[in-house]
């Protein structure tokens, strides 16, 4: 994975696997701590004790596929960026991870299409709850399906026309973070 929205991508899907109705991914970009932060949260099943001590280990998944490298790669990114990652669950309540990266550090991956990511992640799964959140220093920006359903009353929210929308102000939101 070469962008952190596909690292993104790869944990909500996690999330969605062990049973998410709700998560909520939250960024934060903090150049006067030079702090870079993914922090994904769900209502999963959660982590039994002794899968969260293996769920590092690139040999380690509870899935049929016989490796798990989404998180093992995100530990290594992390440390390469000057960060690391942390892991807190409790079953039957949920997950969350969180992955730092000093803004500035050479190594540190791109963040890609968060929009495309966030979009894509709703196209596909309209019943779930998302709640996406970006702040840059002392600005921020938030984004919850459940507000949009709320006003589009009977329209699909993973209709062309709402997804659309969606990405168009995420774009713009990032347009306004990012300019003083």
């Amino acid at each position: 994975m070469k962008e952190l929205s596909l690292h993104i991508l790869d944990i909500v899907q996690n999330s969605l696997h062990a049973g998410a109705t709700e998560i909520e991914v939250t960024i934060a970009e903090n150049l006067h701590e030079n702090l870079f932060s993914v922090c994904i949260t769900d209502n999963g099943h959660g982590i039994p004790a002794k899968e969260l001590l293996n769920l590092q280990d690139p040999f380690f998944t509870t899935k049929k596929k016989k490796t798990g490298l989404g998180i093992p790669l995100l530990k290594q990114h992390a440390e390469m960026a000057g960060g690391n990652i942390e892991i807190k669950s409790e079953v039957g309540k949920g997950t969350t991870i969180t992955a730092t990266f000093e803004h500035n550090h050479f190594d540190r991956q791109p963040m890609g299409n968060i929009a495309g990511t966030i979009t894509g992640i709703i196209r596909a799964n309209p019943e779930t709850r998302f709640i996406y959140k970006h702040s840059f220093n002392d600005k921020e920006f938030a984004l919850d399906t459940t507000e949009i359903k709320t006003e589009l009353e009977d329209i699909p929210i993973n209709s062309n026309e709402v997804l659309r929308f969606i990405q168009d102000y995420i774009h713009e939101n990032l347009n306004k973070l990012y300019t003083k």
